[in-house]
C-alpha cells in the first residue's frame, strides 16, 4: 500500500513545482545557466550546475510577499532552496529527454520572450510620469458632476413659513431644543418635503432657491438659519454632515475617474509614439496575394 502513497506525493510535488515556476517568474529561466564569478559563494551543485548565494537571494526577493510568507511558515529559505534543487533536477531530466528542443516549446518560449520585450518597450514609451493638473481634474469632475458629491457635503432640511413672524417663532422653538423635523411636518407650507420632516437629501446644485443656497454655503452644521425671505415665503434651513459611507463612496468614484483619465493619457502617449514609429518604417502588403485579398482584406 506504500506505492500509491508515494505516487500521490510525487504528483503533489510536481504540481507544486509547476506553481513555483509561475511564482518566481522569469528570473529563474537563467538561474542555473549562469557561471558565477570567483567571488560568489556556491550554495549547491546539481550534477555540476552551480546555484550561488547571490542568485538564491535575488530570486527570494523577487517572490511576492504572500509567497515568501508561505515559505516562512514551511521552513523559509531552506524549503525554497529544496524546491529550486528539485526544479533543477526536473529541468535537467527534461533536457535529457529533448523536451527543450520540442518545436512547440521553442515557439512558446519565443513568444514569451517577445512579449517580455514588448512589455519593456511599452514601459519605456510611457515611462514619464503623467501629472494631472488642477484644471484637468476640475474639468473631469464637472463632466461627471451627476456621479459626484459637490464640494459642500451636507444633508439639507427646510421649513417654509408664511411670514417673518411665524419664521422667527419656529426658529426660536428650534433653538430651545424642539425637533426640526416634527415642526416641519406640522407647520411647513412646502408639500414636497412636509411629510418627510423637511428632508431635501444631500446638497446638490439647484436643490434650493438661490437665496437659500447662498445661506447654506456658510451655515454651521446642526445650526438653524435665520429666516430667509423669498417670493414663496420665509425659509428656515438646517444642514447636517453626510454619512461617512457616502463620502468614502464619493472618494472611490473620484479615484476611479482619475485613473481612467490617466489611462487615457497613457494610451494617447503610446498612440503618438506608435504613429512616430510607423512614420519612420516601411511597411508593404503583397496585394497580389490571394490570402491578403480574400481573407485579410486590403485597406
Amino acid at each position: 500500500m506504500t506505492q500509491p502513497s508515494n505516487l500521490s506525493r510525487n504528483f503533489v510535488t510536481l504540481c507544486f513545482l509547476a506553481w513555483l515556476s509561475c511564482a518566481i517568474g522569469g528570473s529563474l529561466l537563467s538561474f542555473t545557466g549562469c557561471t558565477p564569478s570567483s567571488e560568489e559563494s556556491v550554495v549547491a551543485l546539481v550534477n555540476g550546475r552551480q546555484i550561488t548565494q547571490n542568485k538564491l537571494e535575488a530570486s527570494w526577493e523577487e517572490l511576492s510577499e504572500a509567497t515568501r510568507s508561505q515559505y516562512e511558515k514551511e521552513g523559509g529559505k531552506r524549503r525554497f532552496l529544496d524546491e529550486l534543487l528539485t526544479r533543477e533536477l526536473l529541468l535537467q531530466e527534461a533536457r535529457k529527454q529533448g523536451i527543450d528542443q520540442n518545436d512547440a516549446i521553442r515557439d512558446q518560449t519565443q513568444r514569451y520572450r517577445e512579449q517580455l520585450i514588448l512589455d519593456e518597450l511599452l514601459r519605456n514609451l510611457v515611462k514619464t510620469k503623467i501629472e494631472l493638473s488642477d484644471e484637468e481634474l476640475d474639468a473631469l469632475y464637472a463632466k461627471h458632476a451627476h456621479e459626484l458629491l459637490p464640494s459642500l457635503k451636507v444633508h439639507v432640511s427646510q421649513i417654509l413659513l408664511p411670514s417673518l413672524y411665524a419664521a422667527k417663532d419656529i426658529e426660536a422653538r428650534i433653538n430651545r431644543g424642539e425637533d426640526f423635523a416634527k415642526l416641519a411636518q406640522r407647520y411647513s407650507l412646502d408639500n414636497t418635503t412636509k411629510s418627510k420632516g423637511g428632508d431635501l437629501g444631500p446638497y446638490r446644485k439647484n436643490l434650493v432657491l438661490p437665496e437659500v443656497d447662498a445661506v447654506l454655503q456658510a451655515l454651521t452644521p446642526r445650526t438653524v438659519s435665520a429666516p430667509i425671505k423669498t417670493e414663496a415665503g420665509y425659509y428656515l434651513v438646517i444642514v447636517t454632515a453626510l454619512d461617512e459611507e457616502m463620502i468614502q463612496a464619493d472618494l472611490v468614484i473620484r479615484d476611479r475617474l482619475r485613473q481612467e483619465l490617466l489611462n487615457e493619457q497613457h494610451r494617447k502617449r503610446f498612440d503618438d509614439a506608435l504613429v512616430d514609429i510607423r512614420a519612420k518604417a516601411t511597411v508593404r502588403l503583397d496585394t497580389t496575394s490571394r490570402y491578403i485579398v480574400d481573407v485579410i482584406g486590403t485597406p
